[in-house]
């Protein structure tokens, strides 16, 4: 630690874990040899554009489609970038999935599919089961948002409402052949529920998502209760329109946090990896890990090293009415502020890696131990905005969050808990 001040070894170490996932680092090495014959590229996701132009740096100029969030497109010299709306799908997403759709249908046994799929595809890959409209999507999706429930409960309902989800987008294409180059955020890297798993098949019923609706109190369209009735497109894993189809991982949280824990290492830090695949209330989590650092803490002796708890995952916020702003990491970092209460020697940093911490423009927030009484004496309570789920307008004031921008790629949560 002595060339680095806490708080700038924390940012080093979130810095090195976004830069272990960049598309221009991960993709190059994934890549076949260009195929002969007719290549279309298609993808949807937060990090898509970046691999699209990761795939054009190695092969050349594509012809092709992806979908991205709004202010992540990239240049690309042959394939076409379309920003769209992420959480909660728009018509803009809505028409260019149409269109890669029928882009793929036109596809024959000669050619060859590279599919970019990440994090935020499931709602920038948006085709209505026929029934149900934009608007009623959007009214499942931001319910869905709000529940609290984990993301592979959301995706499996959101895959059995849409006609490209659940390895949908690879029978589309079939017979030709693809390959999919997937950049997970999902906790344990299931395939099935990164971008809902638009290239893979899935075992799940509508019997499943109608559960899902029940064990969430989710209230929903009656459209979508209609849409269930008549089943979905998601395909068995066994489908013979998956036969042509492989897909494979490029970037993963785990190696994310491994890349931060060599910086920690580097700064003389001994590293406790708490698992990339966390999930439950962030504020839970929040408090749980305080109160793991501040055991940690009193047990040090006279020349202990400093000590990095490392953790990925995917943590949820349960709204109930709440209007606050915030997100699962910067709600993490609020709670474990409270849960501090100013110890000494500790500092935290949480924030999404795709710099999008919720809905906000913001990745996250770092917290120390003066944050507290700083913001207090600034008039903020950190308790009543907890209770109101307003973690980012709190950080905000206090001056205590991250702010990245697009990072351009997607291995979901990251959180580092220093004590020095």
């Amino acid at each position: 630690m002595a060339a680095l001040t806490p708080p700038a070894a924390l940012r080093a170490m979130f810095d090195a874990a976004v830069a272990a996932a960049d598309p221009m680092r991960v993709i190059a090495a994934a890549l076949p040899p260009r195929p002969g014959g007719r290549v279309v590229v298609v993808g949807a996701g937060k990090a898509s554009a970046r691999m699209a132009e990761a795939v054009e740096a190695a092969w050349g100029p594509c012809e092709g489609l992806v979908i991205t969030r709004y202010g992540y497109g990239r240049p690309c010299r042959g394939i076409e970038i379309v920003e769209a709306a992420h959480p909660v799908p728009d018509a803009a997403g809505v028409a260019a999935t149409r269109r890669m759709l029928d882009l793929l249908v036109s596809l024959g046994e000669g050619d060859f599919v590279l599919a970019l799929i990440s994090g935020g595809g499931s709602a920038l890959l948006c085709a209505p089961v026929p029934g149900l409209t934009l608007a009623e999507k959007q009214a499942v999706t931001a319910a869905l948002l709000a529940s609290g429930a984990p993301i592979d409960r959301i995706n499996t309902l959101r895959k059995h409402l849409s006609a490209v989800k659940g390895g949908q987008l690879a029978a589309a294409a079939w017979p030709a052949r693809m390959l999919a180059l997937v950049i997970s955020d999902v906790p344990g890297d299931d395939l099935a529920f990164i971008a809902s798993g638009p290239t893979v098949g899935d075992g799940s019923t509508v019997e499943d998502a109608r559960a899902v609706l029940a064990r969430y109190g989710i209230a929903v369209p009656e459209a979508v209760r209609a849409a269930l009735s008549k089943g979905s497109g998601v395909l068995a894993p066994g489908d013979v329109r998956l036969a042509r189809t492989e897909t494979r991982i490029v970037a993963a949280p785990s190696q994310s946090l491994a890349a931060a824990a060599e910086v920690a290492r580097a700064a003389g830090c001994a590293v406790r990896m708490l698992g990339d695949a966390i999930e439950g209330e962030a504020a839970v989590q929040g408090a749980a890990q305080a109160a793991l650092a501040r055991q940690i803490a009193a047990a040090r002796q006279p020349g202990d090293p400093p000590v990095v708890l490392l953790s990925g995952g995917e943590c949820t916020v349960t709204l109930a009415g709440a209007e606050g702003r915030g997100g699962p990491n910067a709600e993490f970092a609020l709670a474990a502020l409270l849960a501090l209460d100013g110890a000494p020697g500790i500092w935290a940093i949480a924030c999404d890696t795709d710099g999008v911490d919720g809905a906000d423009e913001v990745a996250g927030a770092l917290i120390g131990p003066a944050t507290q009484a700083e913001a207090a004496a600034r008039g903020l309570d950190a308790r009543a905005a907890l209770a109101r789920h307003d973690a980012h307008g709190f950080f905000g004031a206090a001056g205590a969050q991250v702010v990245t921008g697009p990072t351009l790629t997607n291995v979901n949560d990251f959180r580092a808990v220093l004590i020095a």
